[in-house]
C-alpha cells in the first residue's frame, strides 16, 4: 500500500457515517470540583480528530472539541476539596461501612451503562480506536468495576471476624490512605484510569483524576454521575497541561497516592517533586519493551498469528504489545515469508471500518517518529521486507517489518508504541535472554516452543527478570484477575482486581488485651453497631 492509497481511505464529509458523526464541536466548559458542576470560562485546548477529513484541499484533522486549561488557582482548589473530604480519614466517604461504598459504586457502574453509545463514539474519534475495539474497552471496564466490586465483598467477609493470638484480641481490616491523583494514558484512557481511579474510591480514598490528554472529552458525559453517585469532594477532575497542573498538587505535600500509568521519565519527574517523598504511595504502570522469542520447534502459523496481535492490535499502541521479535536463524526466512503474508491480508482504515486493524494515530508527530526510526533502521543495515511498509499520509501509518535489526539501531532499545516490527536473527538463545536482562524494562516476554525442555529451561531464568512469561501467545493484561506489574522501569506495585485494592489501602488493625472488660466492651461496640471499621457484619 503507498501513500496515495492511504489518502483515500480517509473520508470526505459527505462520506461521514450517519450514525457515528459529531455533526458539533463538543466545547467541555464544565468540571466536576467539589461535588458541584462549576464552569470555566478561561483558555481552552481544542481538540482534533487523528481521523481527517479529505477535501479539495487536501486533508485537514477534524475538530471534534474543546476542553478547559486550568489555573493553578482552580487546580488546587480541587485539592483542597479533596482533602476536605478525606478530613484525615474523618470524612464521610473514607468512614462510611463498607457496604455503603459499595453501594455508592454499584450506582455509578448502573449509570454508567448508559453513556456506552457515547464514550463509544468518542473513543474512536479522539484515539482513532477501532469500533470493536472501544466497545470492548467499554465493556471490560464495566466487568473490571462489577468484579472489583466482588472482590472487595470477599476481601471484607474475610476481614469479619476477630482472631485471638498470644492473649491479643484484633481485628484486621483495610483502611484507605488518602487523596488519591489519578492519571490515565491516551491508548486506555477509560479502562485503565478506571483500574485505579475504582479501587482508590472504592477503598474509601478520595479522588483527583486528571484524564489523558487524549482522550478527554469522553469523561464529560461521567461528570454528572460521579456528582450524583459520591459526596462532594469525593471525587474532583482537573483538565489542562500536566507541567503546569500537576506540579502544584504534588509540591503541596497533600497528594497521597499517586496513581499513574505513562513514560517512567514523567513518572519520575513527578515523584521527585513531594516534599515528602516517602509519605507518597505510588501506583505505576510504565514503559515496556515486550520481546517475542520464536524457536526453531515452534509452530509457525501459531507464532506468525499471535505475534501479528501482538504487534500491531490497536496499531500497537499498548505497553503490553509486543515490541521486537527474536526469531532462530533457521526459521527466519519461513517466518518472515507467512508474517509478511499475513501482514498483506490486514485491514487498514478508519475507526468504523469493519474488522479494521490499523487506524489513525493520535499522537502529534507520531508518523513523523516511526518514519524517523525506519530510516534510522534501514540506514544502518535493515530492509522493510514488506509490500508498503512505512507508507504515510498524515496520521496513516502502514506497518513495516523491519529486518535484520541490530543493536546500533534506534528501534532496538526505543519503544516505539507504534505499527513498527523489528525483527532481529539470532543463533544461540543466549542473545534474546541477553538483551532481556540488558534491558532497562522488564514486563512481560512471549515465547513460541513445542519442546517442554526448551520451555522450562526459558520460564525459570526469565521468571526473574519480567512479571510474565507467555507461552505461545501474545504478551497482554488479562484476565483482570491475574497480577499485572513489571520489574525494573517497567511498573511500581500491582493492579489486578484485587491486588488494586491492597496497593490503594493499608492493613490496619484494632487490638485488645484478652480480658472479660475488653471483651464485653468489644462485644457492645459491635452488637449494637457503634462503629464502622470494628465490625462482624458479612456482605452478601
Amino acid at each position: 500500500m503507498n501513500s496515495e492509497q492511504l489518502i483515500a481511505l480517509f473520508p470526505t464529509e459527505k462520506e461521514l457515517p450517519v450514525d457515528f458523526q459529531i455533526t458539533e464541536p463538543i466545547r467541555q466548559t464544565e468540571y466536576l470540583s467539589n461535588g458541584e458542576l462549576r464552569y470555566w470560562d478561561g483558555p481552552s485546548q481544542e481538540v482534533l480528530s487523528p481521523v481527517c477529513i479529505r477535501s479539495e484541499t487536501g486533508l485537514f484533522r477534524k475538530l471534534i472539541g474543546s476542553y478547559p486549561l486550568f489555573s493553578e488557582e482552580t487546580v488546587l482548589e480541587a485539592l483542597d476539596s479533596a482533602v476536605k473530604a478525606y478530613d484525615n480519614g474523618k470524612g464521610l466517604w473514607p468512614t462510611l461501612p463498607v457496604e455503603e461504598r459499595i453501594s455508592r459504586v454499584e450506582e455509578f457502574v448502573f449509570r454508567l451503562k448508559t453513556k456506552r453509545q457515547a464514550i463509544v463514539n468518542l473513543l474512536m474519534w479522539e484515539i482513532g480506536k477501532s469500533r470493536q475495539e472501544s466497545v470492548k474497552e467499554f465493556d471490560r471496564t464495566v466487568a473490571y468495576i462489577i468484579a472489583t466490586i466482588d472482590a472487595l465483598k470477599e476481601l471484607d467477609r474475610v476481614s469479619s471476624r476477630f482472631v485471638i493470638e498470644e492473649g491479643i484480641i484484633g481485628q484486621i481490616r483495610r483502611a484507605p490512605l488518602g487523596v488519591t491523583l489519578c492519571m490515565g494514558p491516551f491508548n486506555y484512557p477509560l479502562n485503565e484510569t478506571f483500574t485505579t481511579l475504582i479501587p482508590a474510591l472504592i477503598m474509601g480514598n478520595t479522588v483527583i483524576c486528571k484524564p489523558p490528554k487524549l482522550g478527554t472529552l469522553l469523561y464529560r458525559p461521567l461528570l454528572e454521575i460521579f456528582r450524583d453517585c459520591f459526596p462532594p469532594g469525593v471525587v474532583n477532575f482537573i483538565y489542562g497541561r500536566g507541567s503546569n497542573i500537576i506540579s502544584p498538587l504534588v509540591t503541596s505535600g497533600k497528594i497521597d497516592v499517586l496513581a499513574f500509568i505513562g513514560t517512567s521519565k514523567i513518572a519520575d519527574i513527578v515523584k521527585k517533586q513531594h516534599p515528602k517523598p516517602h509519605r507518597l504511595r505510588c501506583v505505576l504502570g510504565l514503559d515496556a519493551k515486550n520481546p517475542a522469542i520464536i524457536l526453531p520447534d515452534a509452530d509457525l502459523d501459531l507464532a506468525v498469528k499471535e505475534c501479528l496481535l501482538g504487534t500491531l492490535s490497536f496499531n500497537g499502541q499498548r505497553c503490553t504489545a509486543i515490541k521486537i521479535i527474536f526469531v532462530q536463524e533457521t526459521i527466519a526466512a519461513t517466518f518472515l515469508e507467512k508474517l509478511t503474508a499475513a501482514l498483506a491480508g490486514i485491514i487498514v482504515g478508519m475507526p468504523w471500518t469493519p474488522e479494521v486493524m490499523i487506524t489513525p494515530l493520535p499522537e502529534d508527530g507520531k508518523t513523523q517518529y516511526l518514519s524517523k526510526l525506519v530510516a534510522d533502521a534501514t540506514a544502518k543495515g535493515a530492509k522493510v521486507i514488506n509490500n508498503g511498509g512505512g507508507a504515510v499520509a498524515e496520521t496513516l501509518f502502514y506497518p513495516a517489518v523491519l529486518y535484520p535489526v541490530n543493536p546500533e539501531m534506534r528501534v532496538f532499545t526505543e519503544e516505539q508504541f507504534g505499527p513498527v516490527i523489528p525483527v532481529i536473527p539470532f543463533t544461540n538463545i543466549e542473545t534474546p535472554i541477553r538483551y532481556i536482562e540488558e534491558s532497562n524494562f522488564g514486563q512481560q516476554v512471549s515465547i513460541f516452543s513445542n519442546d517442554p525442555d526448551r520451555v522450562a529451561q526459558l520460564i525459570d531464568p526469565l521468571v526473574n527478570q519480567v512479571s510474565r512469561v507467555n507461552i505461545n501467545s501474545q504478551c497482554q493484561r488479562g484476565p483482570d484477575t491475574f497480577p499485572f506489574t513489571g520489574r525494573k522501569d517497567s511498573a511500581e506495585g500491582t493492579l489486578s482486581v484485587s491486588d488494586a485494592l491492597r496497593v490503594f489501602s493499608i492493613r490496619t488493625l484494632v487490638a485488645a488485651k484478652e480480658n472479660e472488660i475488653n471483651q464485653e466492651l468489644l462485644t457492645r461496640i459491635v452488637r449494637e453497631r457503634k462503629s464502622n471499621f470494628l465490625s462482624t457484619d458479612f456482605i452478601f
